[in-house]
């Protein structure tokens, strides 16, 4: 089995930040709100529970809802997971028809609360979220703060790489692991967790893409044979002759995209593009065959993620960060821009 090295990857705006920093000292540091995108409709047969939670993951949360409910896993739903070391507040629907009212109140403790419960008529599907809002704080700041304001602009102007945070991989790299051993099915995963390893292979393939143009400082200028994504509504088209493309990405109209692998769909990066992408992702076969076995649809991925009104505060001792990014996108991939940073695990 091939050693897959999470080896540190190429900044947009410098050789590497030269401030130091803690991210995470304590969850409040680390706040996320959840944007639906649509107002559940106050009827039907899910519930839908607008919770904040602190110290847990997202399925530890579902668990203690289906608990609660009686009701197997499977009938909970949620849009996105959310991070455990962090205050976030994200939407969860249980199927629960006819007129039964449960006292949702009864999950709340020191680490959740209960925001809000509505009805709506369909349930809460993966990632149908719009977007997620961050506040951060960045503690223990050493370091030179000069040139940061210049960063935070170019950050609000043209964007950062969009690469997967590392809690994609998890620690120490675990679930990338696990995705060699279940391709090489030495190892057996539930449903649920078999999703996770098999995003992080996913991941791990279009960071190094990523990275390969970050590099040589094309990861937002167009080469031959782009797929590019419409901002907005995420639909994907082949790269043509119009003059105006350099303008709308330049106003982030539009966005280069990574290829998310999976079997082939009919529509495809052509020419120089193609020929990069192929050249990288053909040095991990094992990957691509075991994402391919199994049955995964190939998708692509903007390759910039746009930080949405953007504010923040500095000082000696710390910045605060405040913003908005599309749905599966990665406050950590912005905060690594402007600091080199440590994650305080708790």
């Amino acid at each position: 089995m091939t050693e897959l090295l999470l080896t540190p990857l190429p900044y947009a705006y410098s050789e590497q930040p030269s401030l130091t920093g803690v991210l995470r000292r304590q969850p409040e540091d680390f706040i996320v709100e959840e944007i639906l995108g649509f107002e559940p409709e106050g009827e039907g047969e899910h519930v839908f529970l607008w919770i904040e939670k602190t110290g847990l993951n997202t399925q530890q949360v579902a668990d203690r809802i289906a608990r609660l409910a009686k009701l197997p896993a499977r009938q909970i739903s949620y849009s996105g997971m959310k991070d455990r070391n962090a205050v976030t507040r994200q939407w969860f629907s249980v199927h629960l028809p006819g007129n039964k009212e449960l006292d949702w109140q009864q999950l709340a403790d020191t680490q959740v609360k209960v925001l809000k419960a509505v009805r709506h008529l369909r349930k809460l599907r993966r990632g149908v979220h719009k977007a997620n809002r961050f506040s951060l704080r960045v503690t223990e700041l050493e370091g030179d703060t000069t040139g940061l304001e210049q960063t935070l602009d170019n950050i609000a102007q043209q964007g950062v790489p969009n690469y997967f945070g590392e809690q994609r991989f998890g620690f120490d790299g675990a679930n990338l692991i696990k995705a060699q051993q279940l391709f090489a099915g030495s190892f057996k995963a539930k449903r649920h967790q078999r999703g996770i390893y098999l995003s992080a292979a996913r991941a791990y393939l279009f960071n190094q893409l990523l990275a390969r143009r970050v590099s040589a400082q094309n990861w937002n200028s167009l080469l031959g044979g782009e797929l590019l994504m419409l901002a907005g509504s995420h639909s994907v088209f082949l790269q043509h002759d119009e003059e105006d493309l350099e303008q709308r990405l330049s106003t982030a109209d539009i966005h280069l995209t990574g290829p998310m692998y999976g079997k082939a769909s009919s529509l495809g990066c052509e020419g120089e593009v193609a020929e990069l992408e192929r050249s990288i992702l053909s040095a991990y076969p094992e990957l691509l065959d075991g994402l391919e076995q199994e049955g995964l649809k190939a998708e692509r991925r903007s390759l910039r993620s746009v930080a949405q009104n953007i504010s923040w505060h500095i000082d000696k001792q710390q910045i605060e960060l405040s913003f908005s990014l599309d749905s599966g996108c990665f406050a950590t991939a912005v905060v690594r821009e402007l600091v080199n940073y440590k994650t305080y695990r708790h």
